[in-house]
């Protein structure tokens, strides 16, 4: 077996709930299983060259699916809280990762152990989103359906895009990680981490601080700043569909960003250069782990992992 080097640096590696589906044709458990292991290649070998990791993920199709799944069998069983359909996509795409990584590592001879962390991300019962819903969710309905989904369970619901209509629910910021502790203890055990999955399940606290968990999604890429922040990662990688961030993006005139600074990806911003349902998020995301004292963001895609912490490919942001 190969020697572990020591582990100083620390990476925060944020990965897409695509990440976990190819395509259309390959959204089945075992294919995004497959999936899940083709993205542990390339976080353990940044491992084996001598980085520290938490792998954080999004989780927007799977929880679509548990909803879709409950839809349909309204008549035979429960719904399930948004919460808790946060809470199982945690644990079973965490089990994906965990076990796919150690099963890598362990190809690679590196002898340690992963761990999920079911984490809760505290936000605000006051956050201006729970009053202006705005995320998408779950499956497409008629306008009879989800209006009767409004009256019957209190949802908010609106027209998606030309596509029919869906529940929408709020994304406030997160501003605690609960686990946070329990995270920093197991990185000093040299242990590697998955956690606040989907952004954390989202819970709120009463003034005698008791957590309670609410109808809302939280943007991963948020959840990930906030952690890699307050971890004091040396890096905070955040996968997406493109090789690296695009000004112009799909105009004849586009331009690939490489190397930027903190200043560029705010000027860049003001502009209106990053769509909100995409890059933006991202982008915002690096923009306040830099504030809070990062030191460097990288955002590629998941294959390119190795080849950008090489300095390779990807768009790397820098204070």
């Amino acid at each position: 077996m190969r020697k572990n080097r020591q582990s100083t640096r620390l990476a925060v590696i944020a990965i897409g709930g695509n990440s976990l589906i190819s395509d259309s044709s390959h959204m089945s458990v075992p294919d995004q299983y497959r999936a899940a292991g083709e993205t542990s290649r390339h976080i353990s070998a940044l491992i084996r060259d001598g980085y520290r990791v938490v792998v954080t993920h999004g989780n927007g199709p799977q929880v679509g699916f548990i909803l879709l799944r409950s839809e349909m069998a309204k008549d035979k069983l429960h719904s399930v809280p948004l919460e808790s359909c946060v809470a199982d996509t945690q644990g079973a795409i965490g089990y994906q990762i965990q076990q796919t990584l150690r099963n890598e590592m362990r190809r690679m001879g590196i002898q340690k152990e992963a761990v999920t962390v079911v984490t809760q991300s505290v936000v605000s019962a006051k956050d201006p989103a729970f009053q202006k819903p705005t995320k998408p969710i779950g499956p497409f309905y008629t306008e009879e359906q989800a209006r009767a989904h409004e009256v019957k369970d209190g949802w908010t619901v609106r027209e998606d895009a030309g596509r029919g209509w869906r529940r929408v629910v709020p994304s406030p910021e997160p501003m605690e990680i609960i686990e946070e502790p329990i995270i920093k203890a197991l990185l000093e055990q040299d242990i590697i981490v998955i956690a606040v999955g989907g952004g954390g399940i989202p819970v709120t606290r009463d003034r005698a601080g008791r957590l309670r968990g609410c109808a809302a999604v939280i943007d991963k890429d948020a959840a990930s700043s906030l952690l890699a922040g307050h971890l004091k990662a040396d890096l905070l990688i955040i996968s997406t569909a493109v090789d690296c961030v695009y000004i112009r993006y799909g105009k004849p005139n586009q331009e690939a960003l490489r190397d930027i600074t903190l200043a560029d990806a705010l000027r860049y911003t003001a502009e209106g250069h990053f769509a909100a349902g995409s890059m933006l998020p991202k982008i915002q995301a690096a923009v306040r782990y830099l504030q809070a004292g990062g030191k460097r963001v990288i955002i590629t895609q998941p294959h390119l992992l190795e080849e950008a912490v090489a300095g390779k490919t990807g768009t790397h942001i820098t204070p």
